[in-house]
């Protein structure tokens, strides 16, 4: 067993942004773990209907 493993997830989310509204999209996490519990998100990304890959700081959770 490792100590520490980087492991990449992809789930959908709800997304909100002022230009497109309401997005239900892919969100990759790539997150840092330690003895098998997650310790740190390292990065966060999802992709367009294009096929371009966007950093989630420009859409904010929609609640």
């Amino acid at each position: 067993m490792k100590i520490i493993q980087v492991r990449r997830k992809t789930i959908y989310e709800k997304r909100y942004s002022l230009k497109m509204g309401e997005l239900n999209t892919k969100v990759t996490y790539i997150k840092k773990y330690m003895f098998g519990l997650p310790v740190k998100t390292l990065h966060k990304y999802r992709e367009t209907y294009y096929g371009e890959v966007k950093d989630c700081n420009d859409c904010s959770l929609f609640i």
